[in-house]
């Protein structure tokens, strides 16, 4: 592994001439009809049933997207309700996409102060040092909930310089009601969070958060949605990366998004989830393959490789 999260994604990037992260939200109801009617996956209500559905559909969903993204994006959330099984299976998806060459972004939203930052961020980017645990991984950066301000990102942001790994702080979500919380100015007129985002890009642009391509391994996650109050924090903090959801089925453009990329074309991911990984269910692609929903998801990234690259400056 490189020694720096940020120059990694960089050369990543440039690799696969693409922003695009492809994120992985799996609900077993919407898994493709082939995986739900095999006999050893087809019982919702059965936790070892559900799991090694989830494991089928997303490793081979991995092998897919990984030859066409720099990196992917895994939801913690998707694999938590299902408990040990599932947390096992989750950690089992990062190995398998890191074997694939691919970054993997764990979405896992932890935040916290003191010593249970610490201990979250060591439960998420510290690759355990525990006997018998030869071959798990944590995954390459995570993102992280940083409403405590300095001292609920500084222990994760530490944690990840000592491990060559990342965090990306969520600033502005991308949800409609976001901004009646996110948006409220205080008497100067300074919104929310804004003030998140510098309290996030002091600690981003310590020197000793750079690395030689001159991005900072501490970065944001900000909405496509809302391209119209966010885009003036990509002059603002111009060594961040941008983690950038909505892209697809949350309706943002891939214009709304790709202004988040800096004048060299690094700088943001945009991620994309349900519209990719669940294509077999769009008739565009289903007309087009029919069954073949490994051909239906990567024809979907392909689609929206390219629209990225068309409005791309």
């Amino acid at each position: 592994m490189a020694s720096h999260f940020a120059d990694r994604l960089s050369e990543a990037v440039k690799k696969k001439s693409t922003p695009l992260v492809v994120g992985l939200d799996p609900v077993y109801n919407r898994l493709p009809e082939q995986i739900r009617n095999n006999p050893h996956m087809n019982d919702e209500t059965d936790v070892a049933a559900s799991v090694d559905a989830f494991f089928e559909f997303c490793s081979r969903t991995l092998k897919v997207v990984a030859p066409l993204v720099p990196a992917v994006k895994i939801n913690i959330a998707y694999f938590e309700r299902y408990l040990w099984d599932g947390l096992e299976t989750y950690y089992n998806l990062v190995s398998e996409a890191e074997s694939l060459g691919v970054e993997v972004i764990g979405d896992v939203k932890r935040g916290d102060i003191g010593h249970t930052a610490q201990a979250y961020a060591e439960a998420h980017l510290q690759n355990p040092e525990f006997t018998e645990t030869e071959g798990i991984i944590t995954p390459d950066a995570i993102t992280i909930n940083g409403f405590a301000g300095a001292d609920g990102i500084v222990p994760f942001a530490d944690i990840a310089s000592e491990q060559g790994k990342g965090v990306f702080v969520w600033v502005r979500a991308s949800n409609p009601s976001a901004g009646a919380i996110q948006d409220f100015a205080d008497a100067s007129g300074v919104k929310m969070y804004e003030k998140l985002a510098e309290a996030v890009g002091e600690i981003a642009n310590q020197s000793k958060r750079l690395g030689a391509s001159g991005y900072s391994n501490v970065g944001m996650v900000v909405g496509g949605t809302s391209p119209e109050v966010t885009t003036a924090l990509r002059q603002r903090y111009p060594k961040c990366w941008f983690l950038v959801p909505g892209f697809g089925s949350q309706g943002a453009s891939a214009a709304d998004c790709i202004r988040f990329c800096n004048r060299d074309g690094l700088g943001a991911l945009i991620n994309a989830s349900r519209s990719i990984i669940y294509a077999f269910d769009d008739p565009k692609y289903k007309d087009q393959f029919g069954d073949n929903w490994e051909k239906c998801i990567e024809q979907a990234a392909i689609d929206a490789k390219m629209e990225l690259a068309k409005v791309r400056v």
